[in-house]
């Protein structure tokens, strides 16, 4: 039953380097794993992680990404409204796209964006081009959107009021 779940994920790598640490006796070489994980409908993680070979850092790192998931309010095919994030010096402008427009982005904005389900966005990043930066930007940027019905919870208001159709009966009458 656990591989049945383990499959369902969507995993993307954003990005493998070697990193080295200076010894005493010279230096010592290790690889850098940054990995995406989603379920493609509202729910993206993301983990790095450090080991001997590649292979062992990416599986760490998913391990790590399914372990930090999160739920994103997500609805249709796009994000409801703009959305802008910032983490580090690395910032992501998210805008919403008319159907069939694709996911307009770079690899590392890209992979959070697929990994949540979502078809249809525009995207710009601005300051550092760091690859792990931008797709905790990404996330936070994602963490901001709500529903119609979340926003309507949180403000205790009907849902009609909120969209402004509230407004038009009256002064109709």
């Amino acid at each position: 039953m656990l591989e049945e779940l383990e499959t369902k994920f969507i995993e993307k790598v954003i990005e493998i380097k070697r990193v080295s640490k200076t010894v005493k006796g010279g230096k010592r070489f290790n690889i850098s794993a940054t990995v995406v994980v989603g379920d493609g409908n509202s729910m993206v993680g993301i983990g790095h992680a450090k080991a001997q070979e590649v292979v062992q850092a990416v599986r760490k790192a998913t391990e790590r990404a399914k372990k930090n998931m999160v739920k994103i309010s997500v609805k249709g095919r796009t994000i409801a409204f703009p959305v802008q994030a910032k983490f580090g010096a690395s910032k992501v402008l998210l805008k919403p796209a008319s159907p069939g427009t694709g996911i307009i982005a770079c690899q590392q904005v890209r992979a959070p964006i697929e990994a949540i389900g979502i078809q249809d966005i525009l995207t710009k990043s601005f300051g550092s081009r760091n690859p792990y930066n931008l797709a905790i930007a990404t996330i936070k940027a994602l963490q901001k959107l709500r529903t119609l019905e979340e926003i309507a919870r949180m403000r205790n208001k009907p849902i009609p009021q909120i969209i402004g159709k509230d407004e038009e009966t009256k002064d109709n009458t």
